[in-house]
């Protein structure tokens, strides 16, 4: 009955998720907000909906563990499953161009930043403070480097190009799939809590190893469709992309949220083992970001087995 319920509450968060990002960025438009901001901030926010109502909700449960393990899971599984899986399918062939770089480098800062606030034992409100600062930072700085892309190849980014843009959608579906996605996030972030927190208690593990492992899988599933497609479609830089601004995201927007709920501590299995995994997985990327390294099968089965490895570590 546990597994059923992670299951539903799967398949919730993932079809909840993807209609409030359709109705939320078809009423943006609608408002009149420039599509460059409707994607930087809101398909942004859209696309880790599930993730943000899961930590939250664990908070609200008293298992605050489940929360950092999923955001500091996630980010491991973003890099090793999310790239590694793909890798397997079919070559990534990795330009390595500056906009990458760029991000990459905002993304270890933004690890550091947490890994810093996390060695305080616990994160406050103030830490969710600060890590927003910083998420807001980086938005304003990726609209400006847009803007100046966009007008340097002659004009704005247009409504078609903005993910789950319908400038045909009617009003009354814009109103049905915000509904689906407000009723559904939060009802499949609850079964998906419950029935991790009785597998853990049924298998004597903690919340925070259910977190590190069932749960970060789980939220990470979006990512890997995504980036299983890129690989399809030979879009590697789309597919460094997404790993590389879900990280970033996890990070400063999910634990920043999450932090003004309630205060996360910080155990000493994180400090000691979790954060450092997650940090290692990061500097994976500097071969594919700097030197333009294609992410080939070899890569593939490497990074994968580096990820099992890493789940059994954490849950014996």
């Amino acid at each position: 009955m546990d597994w059923l319920l992670v299951a539903a509450g799967l398949v919730l968060l993932v079809f909840a998720g993807d209609a409030l990002v359709k109705g939320a960025v078809n009423l943006a438009l609608r408002l009149g907000i420039p599509a460059l901001i409707v994607s930087l901030t809101v398909v942004a926010f859209g696309t880790s909906a599930p993730e943000l109502l899961v930590s939250v909700d664990a908070i609200l449960k008293g298992t605050p563990g489940i929360a950092l393990g999923n955001v500091v899971g996630s980010n491991v599984a973003n890099v090793l499953l999310v790239l590694g899986i793909p890798a397997l399918i079919t070559t990534l062939h990795a330009s390595g161009g500056s906009d990458t770089r760029s991000s990459f480098l905002q993304m270890m800062g933004a690890t550091l930043l947490f890994m810093a606030l996390a060695f305080t034992g616990v994160l406050s409100w103030g830490s969710g403070l600060l890590l927003l600062a910083a998420l807001a930072a980086m938005l304003f700085y990726a609209a400006r480097v847009a803007h100046k892309h966009r007008n340097g190849n002659g004009g704005e980014l247009s409504e078609e190009e903005v993910e789950g843009a319908d400038p045909r959608m009617r009003g009354w579906k814009v109103a049905a799939y915000l509904l689906a996605g407000v009723i559904g996030l939060p009802v499949g972030a609850d079964l998906l809590v419950t029935g991790a927190v009785s597998i853990a208690e049924t298998f004597g593990v903690s919340d925070a190893a259910i977190g590190l492992t069932l749960v970060a899988i789980g939220t990470s599933l979006p990512e890997l469709a995504t980036t299983v497609m890129a690989a399809i479609r030979r879009e590697a830089d789309v597919a460094m992309g997404n790993v590389i601004g879900s990280n970033m995201f996890n990070l400063l927007g999910i634990l920043g949220v999450a932090s003004l709920v309630g205060p996360i501590p910080v155990g000493a299995e994180f400090l000691g083992f979790d954060l450092w995994v997650m940090l290692a997985a990061s500097l994976l990327l500097v071969p594919f970001v700097y030197w333009g390294r294609d992410v080939t099968r070899g890569w593939g089965v490497a990074l994968t087995a580096l990820y099992v490895a890493y789940g059994v570590t954490v849950l014996a």
